[in-house]
């Protein structure tokens, strides 16, 4: 069992394109759109903002600076949608985005910055406009693309919702009509596409409902095809609840980890969650104890290998929930408290685009706006971000060390992140009140006394021949000590 070793020392930046940056190309046919929203409107379901690779490249820099240096991308190939989860051609960068020449420049620019490039492959369904697809609209039963696709009767509806849609299609959304994974055509196609975009540069698929797909071997079959091209390339699956189906080595590397995020919010943000934004398998709610959240924890961590532990893509929120301090009321402790755990968990963690300067959104289509004008950034938001990645990137501990629970009562949650002679201790104070807690410590080597960010007070304590640690922590606050 083999993960990807730079996934273990990655920090993730998730970007949606139409929102992140645009930039107008130099280069003869790059065509521009005629109807855009304004950038700093309200977003709508169906409206563009004209973000593109060529806005992302132009802020690489950026990127670079605040630590990333892994960026996830939503789809970017051609689609009749602004989310792009509607694909047209699974060959051709939207020409909205800048098409596969701004693709090429901005792998070139990214991997010169050291940042590695995932994609989303959208593989359990494609949309009306895909060729295949479209050719059964057309000629109906005579098509030769027929088996693609899983047709129950004629004559098909494809946009008429009073009539039957009569095909299959993702969650009944007759826009996504399903492949049929059981077809050895359709099978290769998509091993195909994933890897050309290797051949192309990409480091990694971020994979779209892999669970919908159901055909036996697939996702081993495309793991094999993958890492025959490229051996350190990352598969991450969006899968909500328990992985272990998918992580058993021989399929995915990591998962999205939703698992991780509900808890960490439900202890951070506590009663402050607005529960108008809970979804399936986002409910972080009813607020949980620190004994609650070292459970959950614990439970986590033990459900999967070491080496899968290291590859999970941890996240605070996404393209496919609200914005955490929006659903917090814009309470920022609850967002830093987060962050502060986010960034000191075993696993890679993504960044939404716009956390890191507070930019704040509801439920979809509100999760996606446009990135911020500088002057209305939260900078207080931005340097908190930066400490920590940088923190992350100083001292491998908080990488690939063990995690090591010890202390959790009431608000204060306390663990130490070991490899080798290196130990950092993390302290987590979510109450409103001061709190000072002394506890035996039996799992470290050493006495951490260096203080490496946050606030607050500790001293070390000989009791009955034991290490005795006393910590004094500000009401929703931290301490990290090496």
């Amino acid at each position: 069992m083999k993960t990807p070793d730079w996934v273990k020392n990655a920090v993730f930046y998730q970007i949606f394109p139409d929102r992140f940056a645009r930039s107008q190309p130099t280069i003869k046919g790059q065509w521009q759109a005629s109807s855009l929203e304004g950038w700093d409107a309200t977003p709508t379901m169906q409206g563009y903002k004209g973000g593109n690779l060529w806005g992302v490249i132009d802020k690489l820099d950026y990127l670079q600076d605040l630590g990333i240096n892994a960026i996830y991308f939503t789809p970017i190939f051609q689609s009749a949608s602004n989310h792009r989860y509607h694909t047209h051609d699974y060959y051709l960068v939207d020409p909205l985005l800048g098409g596969n020449v701004a693709f090429e420049s901005l792998i070139e620019a990214a991997h010169r910055r050291k940042i590695k490039v995932v994609l989303d492959g959208v593989f359990n369904h494609a949309s009306r406009g895909f060729f295949f697809f479209n050719d059964i609209l057309e000629n109906g039963p005579h098509s030769p693309w027929l088996d693609w696709f899983k047709i129950l009767d004629w004559p098909l509806s494809a946009y008429d919702g009073s009539k039957p849609a009569n095909y299959v299609s993702w969650v009944d959304n007759r826009a996504l009509p399903q492949f049929n994974h059981d077809n050895p055509q359709v099978k290769e196609y998509i091993m195909q596409v994933a890897e050309y975009w290797l051949n192309k540069g990409i480091d990694g698929w971020r994979l779209d409902v892999p669970n919908e797909i159901e055909t036996t071997g697939f996702w081993s079959e495309f793991r094999d095809r993958v890492k025959a091209v490229n051996p350190d390339a990352y598969i991450v699956g969006e899968i909500w609840s328990d992985a272990s189906k998918w992580l058993d080595g021989e399929q995915f590397d990591g998962v999205m980890n939703y698992l991780f995020t509900v808890p960490t919010i439900a202890f951070t943000a506590g009663d402050r969650f607005n529960k108008e934004y809970a979804q399936p398998y986002y409910s972080p709610y009813p607020a949980i104890s620190a004994q609650e959240y070292a459970n959950r924890i614990k439970d986590l961590l033990s459900l999967y290998p070491e080496e899968i532990k290291l590859a999970q893509l941890n996240l605070l929120n996404s393209h496919d929930t609200p914005r955490l301090i929006t659903t917090v009321g814009e309470d920022r402790a609850s967002m830093e408290l987060a962050t502060v755990l986010l960034l000191t968990f075993p696993g890679a963690p993504s960044i939404y685009y716009g956390d890191e300067v507070g930019l704040v959104g509801g439920k979809d289509p509100d999760s996606r706006r446009g990135f911020p004008a500088t002057e209305n950034w939260d900078i207080s938001v931005l340097k908190y971000h930066k400490d920590m990645i940088a923190l992350r990137h100083q001292y491998p501990a908080l990488c690939t060390g063990s995690y090591e629970i010890l202390y959790a009562q009431e608000s204060v949650y306390v663990f130490a992140r070991v490899l080798d002679q290196e130990e950092i201790i993390v302290a987590v104070n979510t109450g409103i009140e001061s709190a000072t807690v002394n506890f035996p410590i039996t799992k470290l080597a050493s006495q951490p006394n260096q203080v490496l960010l946050g606030s607050g007070r500790f001293a070390w304590q000989t009791e009955a021949e034991k290490n005795h640690l006393e910590i004094t922590l500000p009401p929703r606050n931290y301490l990290i000590v090496k």
